[in-house]
């Protein structure tokens, strides 16, 4: 069997504020992110992250210079798939 991992790409954060306000600058923008709980496998920091598209990286990465937004790391992550999870019949 030949399982395909999906990789999710996190923009993590020192703090809740950065997090919150690269998220108004790239909607601003049009650029899809999604605020979301930082994966402990990521860092044990601040608690939100940014889930964006992969192929968005590089126009973050622009906006977090020019709005000068401190961002801890860009990280991909293999997405945690567990079909047993949150099963309740």
């Amino acid at each position: 069997m030949n399982e395909r991992k999906e990789i999710q790409t996190y923009v993590l954060f020192p703090n809740h504020d950065n997090g919150m306000r690269l998220h108004r600058e790239l909607k601003k923008l049009g650029v899809r992110a999604v605020i979301a709980p930082t994966p402990r496998v990521a860092s044990t920091c601040c608690g939100i992250s940014l889930l964006i598209k992969k192929e968005d990286t590089e126009i973050v990465k622009k906006c977090v210079e020019e709005y000068q937004i401190e961002i801890l790391k860009i990280v991909d992550i293999e997405k945690d798939m567990n079909p047993n999870r949150d099963i309740y019949c």
